[in-house]
């Protein structure tokens, strides 16, 4: 028997957002990231929305990309100042993962970090507020996920924090709120969305119901990124985009990613190199390497009218040239030198990291450090 894990409510298509006039509640604590929600005037709308509801509203902002804990911890304390009954996370990823840990450390001040760096080890939740997710970009899926992605600056290491608790009570999809992305960020994450359809397909979990969402995000992306990009005002092409993001979350919080996540934590830790972007550079070589392993990827090729696995990694490698992305580790700017003095400490905590687990083919050091290797190159490789 299998448990199907997701938002508890999914409120989807242009327009969405009207449903937070319809919450129940007292107080609400939104936590956003820069300013492009005041620019594009998400926040402005989901205040609105909230005064319309009778609920009273503070801000946390000024979340930075990959969020630290120190980051969590402050918005926490502000938390427990304002006594919310709701929590909202409003913009990109690290908006929503951050506010996910504010309101970890909100309902349980002393709990332990690094504890709860181990999978599953977040403590109960909603003794003292639940949970909004309402995302600005088309990638992450966190508002599907019971997954929080943490920065220990100190020690240039993400962390994905791992637990169903984290996953949000209401998801607001709702493409409108995307159609300000810039360009580079529509390519990002849209290949981050794909890289989730991809890995949750293949990994060692099979699940009817993740296994077709899966697939029907994948199709999403290569029918409508290169569209949202191209054209940022379509908003059936933003929803479609949108739409897709929260599928392959609702396929990977269910059947889990593999090592192109693993791979991605370290170099967006140690480089600053945004998730998507590194997803979309390593995607390929590993999918050549998996394929030694799983069988599964012809049939995520045939979605998009191809045969075979090596046929599914250059159409991949051929959506990311045409988004405008980059092919190589070496081309976001970081050096042999820096490279090589990582290059083992990434090897080793990409190693350790959760979503290796669940990837279809057990690595070695070895292998890990050969995938690298030929991704800092941006050559072809099999293993």
């Amino acid at each position: 028997m299998s448990k199907l894990f997701l938002a508890g409510e999914v409120f989807h298509g242009q327009g969405a957002l009207a449903e937070l006039s319809n919450l129940k509640g007292t107080k609400a604590y939104i936590v956003i990231g820069g300013s492009s929600v005041k620019k594009n005037g998400a926040l402005d709308k989901t205040l609105a929305l909230l005064k319309e509801a009778n609920i009273e509203a503070a801000i946390f902002e000024g979340v930075e990309e990959d969020p630290s804990a120190d980051t969590c911890l402050r918005g926490a304390a502000a938390f427990r100042e304002f006594q919310p009954d709701w929590i909202i996370g409003l913009g990109g990823c690290s908006a929503i993962d951050a506010a996910k840990m504010m309101w970890v450390f909100y309902e349980h001040p002393d709990a332990d970090f690094e504890a709860m760096t181990k999978p599953f080890g977040v403590p109960v939740l909603r003794n003292k507020a639940k949970f909004v997710a309402i995302p600005t970009t088309s990638g992450t899926g966190t508002e599907m996920t019971g997954l929080a992605v943490i920065t220990d600056r100190k020690k240039g290491v993400k962390y994905p924090i791992v637990s169903y608790e984290l996953t949000p009570d209401i998801a607001i999809v709702d493409g409108v709120l995307c159609a300000s992305m810039q360009e580079h960020v529509t390519a990002n994450t849209g290949l981050d969305a794909l890289t989730h359809c991809v890995e949750a397909y293949v990994s060692t979990v099979e699940d009817n119901y993740a296994d077709a969402l899966a697939k029907g995000g994948l199709r999403l992306v290569f029918d409508n990124l290169k569209i949202a990009v191209a054209e940022p005002g379509n908003l059936m092409a933003r929803q479609n985009m949108h739409d897709a993001s929260t599928m392959g979350g609702f396929a990977f919080t269910n059947a889990w990613l593999g090592i192109v996540h693993s791979l991605s934590h370290q170099v967006g830790a140690i480089f600053g190199i945004p998730h998507g972007c590194s997803n979309a550079i390593f995607l390929p070589n590993v999918i050549r390497y998996n394929s030694k392993a799983s069988t599964r990827f012809p049939d995520l090729a045939k979605v998009i009218g191809l045969e075979t696995a090596e046929e599914l990694a250059q159409a991949i490698e051929s959506l990311r040239a045409e988004v405008n992305n980059i092919g190589s580790i070496k081309e976001f700017g970081v050096s042999e030198d820096e490279w090589n003095r990582n290059l083992d400490y990434m090897v080793g905590n990409a190693l350790l990291d959760p979503c290796t687990g669940f990837n279809p083919r057990k690595p070695t050091a070895g292998d890990l450090k050969a995938i690298y290797q030929a991704c800092y190159e941006g050559v072809v490789t099999s293993f």
